[in-house]
């Protein structure tokens, strides 16, 4: 190979090396910021110390291989060797542990919601299937409990397709910035207003307005979510609280507190983990889906927010995201 394409190499974005006859003749500064500097003039083999992608680079035909742990230890890599000329390779890695761990992701976020729609479902056929029987069909009393259960597990699932639907509405639009301007002040007095029944959701704000750049439906969902999250496990007749507080840092502060049972902390750091419960048999009797604070949280992200949540067992937990004001026009 050239000198010159040799050279070329350095404007690759991409790890490469020139390796002639077992040594590494030359890196780019990607492959010596991965690797380090030193790998200039080392035989291969110490380079990179993997039986596999050595075996792939010293080939006469060249090839590839996939190695684990070349940057990180949960970090995965494609070696892949190319023959430039006699004794001569040009040696490219490829960081394949996104796309892995996207992959991954997107597998298991199918299987949990596979789980959690068969349940309900197999819940509604074994309940119509006993319906069918004449002699259980006909009792007045079963066929109405029955059929109560039956429309409480279809409400399940259809809640639970309803989350999905949002948060593929979300990942959608989650590049795209929010430019709409919204009163937190007014939005969070709206959204409280909608729970009329049972607990009572009372607001404070220390500013008139609190305007942000954002998506209207989405910052009304988090409020709902929240507030109904608060509902569901504050104590009975207990109070539940939006508090939004605008700093002179240029953020606002918008926390949704209640009294309720509270959250262990060991559950904390996972709660906003798709299909995470803390209380699974509890949330699922409210009919949670295990994907509010997923929902929340891929929003408050969307609009460049932050969000937190605090809570002490047997005295409450408070909710909190963070949101950049807009600046005066």
């Amino acid at each position: 190979m050239t000198i010159e394409g040799v050279h070329l190499l350095e404007y690759l974005q991409t790890p490469a090396m020139m390796v002639s006859r077992g040594q590494v003749r030359f890196a780019n500064s990607a492959a010596k910021a991965l690797l380090g500097a030193h790998i200039v003039g080392q035989d291969v083999r110490i380079a990179i110390r993997e039986p596999r992608a050595v075996a792939a680079i010293l080939s006469e035909k060249g090839g590839s291989a996939r190695i684990k742990g070349l940057s990180t230890g949960g970090s995965e890599w494609e070696v892949d060797c190319k023959v430039a000329g006699p004794n001569e390779r040009i040696v490219s890695l490829y960081d394949l542990s996104e796309r892995i761990s996207v992959a991954k992701a997107h597998a298991d976020f199918v299987a949990n919601a596979s789980h959690e729609l068969r349940t309900p479902l197999a819940n509604v056929i074994g309940y119509c299937e006993t319906l069918m029987n004449p002699k259980a069909g006909g009792d007045e009393a079963l066929r109405g409990r029955f059929l109560g259960t039956i429309r409480h597990e279809a409400q399940r699932m259809q809640a639970l397709i309803s989350d999905l639907m949002s948060l593929s509405r979300i990942e959608a639009v989650k590049h795209e910035a929010p430019h709409d301007s919204i009163d937190m002040v007014a939005l969070a007095h709206e959204v409280a207003g909608e729970f009329r029944d049972g607990t009572q959701v009372s607001v404070r704000a220390n500013c008139a307005a609190a305007v942000i750049a954002g998506d209207r439906g989405q910052l009304s969902q988090v409020l709902r979510n929240l507030i109904d999250n608060s509902r569901k496990y504050a104590r009975p007749d207990g109070p539940v609280e939006v508090l939004v507080e605008a700093a002179s840092t240029g953020w606002v502060l918008v926390s949704v507190r209640d009294e309720g049972e509270g959250i262990k902390p060991e559950h904390l750091p996972r709660v906003t983990e798709r299909f995470y419960r803390a209380d699974t048999s509890r949330s699922r009797a409210a009919g949670g889906t295990g994907l509010g604070l997923s929902i929340v949280k891929h929003i408050v992200e969307r609009h460049r927010g932050r969000f937190d949540i605090e809570s002490r067992p047997a005295v409450g937990t408070t909710a909190s995201l963070m949101l950049p004001l807009k600046p005066a026009e």
